[in-house]
């Protein structure tokens, strides 16, 4: 279903003198659509209700819904999601890449995106070791406006307001989404003199690694908002890893994110 934007859009197109299997192949729009578009715009009454609206859109533009499905979503997209334009449309494909080795979090990202998006259709396509958990919207960078040309260590990642104020009122989703993309939790070893026996030791440890420091700062200001103790861990001499392995915190993060799987 396209709004009016689109039709009229579409309809100026054509309006230039052009054929419509040219701007069918442009926008990706049927040229039968098209055609009937010709002589009448405005959709049916009885398909308004399958408009793709947008929250961020609207005459009163809001936030999301379902905020906490946000908050799990966002922390994904800024690990491993991306937005790309259609190359002969105006919407965009939100893809979300996921490891086979975790099925659990491939449900819980489809999941997040039919919640977040409940008009748009959610696809998954197989890649080599991964799947990209993917989804069409012409309102993905209204929902994600980080969204930018190259990558995004090279570019500046700040929340929007109404961002951080999702962030705060559910934290723990957005470090879930972070560790669930760009994280994991495993278990650290190392040893120790007891009674003068060197004896090895485990210990559990949640990690985090993403080389954007902009997405670290979101990551460990979000702990420190919930008391979590954390440190760098420096790689080939840069801080890309953060590390939280103290006892309290470890317990805290099981209690609310717990193991991929």
């Amino acid at each position: 279903m396209y709004d009016l934007d689109t039709r009229k859009r579409t309809l100026a197109l054509v309006a230039q003198g052009r054929s419509l299997n040219s701007v069918s192949k442009q926008t990706g729009i049927s040229r039968a659509a098209i055609r009937e578009w010709q002589t009448r715009i405005e959709p049916r009454p009885r398909m308004l209700r399958q408009i793709d609206r947008c929250p961020r859109c609207a005459a009163r533009p809001g936030i999301p819904a379902n905020q906490a499905a946000y908050a799990y979503l966002l922390g994904l997209y800024l690990g491993d999601g991306c937005i790309s334009p259609h190359p002969r449309g105006s919407g965009y494909y939100l893809r979300v890449a996921c490891a086979d080795a975790w099925p659990g979090l491939i449900d819980q990202c489809r999941a997040a995106i039919t919640t977040v998006r409940p008009e748009s259709r959610v696809c998954i396509l197989q890649k080599q070791g991964c799947v990209a958990v993917t989804s069409y919207s012409q309102h993905w960078p209204c929902l994600f406006p980080q969204h930018g040309p190259g990558k995004k260590h090279e570019r500046s990642i700040v929340l929007e307001p109404w961002q951080q104020e999702i962030v705060d009122a559910h934290p723990w989703e957005f470090v879930r989404g972070l560790i669930h993309s760009d994280g994991c939790r495993n278990m650290n070893w190392t040893t120790r003199l007891v009674g003068g026996e060197r004896k090895r030791y485990e210990y559990p440890r949640y990690w985090f690694t993403n080389v954007s420091d902009d997405i670290r700062q979101l990551y460990t200001d979000t702990l420190d908002k919930l008391g979590i103790e954390w440190k760098h861990c420096t790689r080939a001499g840069k801080p890309y890893n953060i590390s939280v392995a103290k006892r309290a915190s470890v317990a805290l993060m099981d209690a609310h994110i717990g193991p991929k799987y």
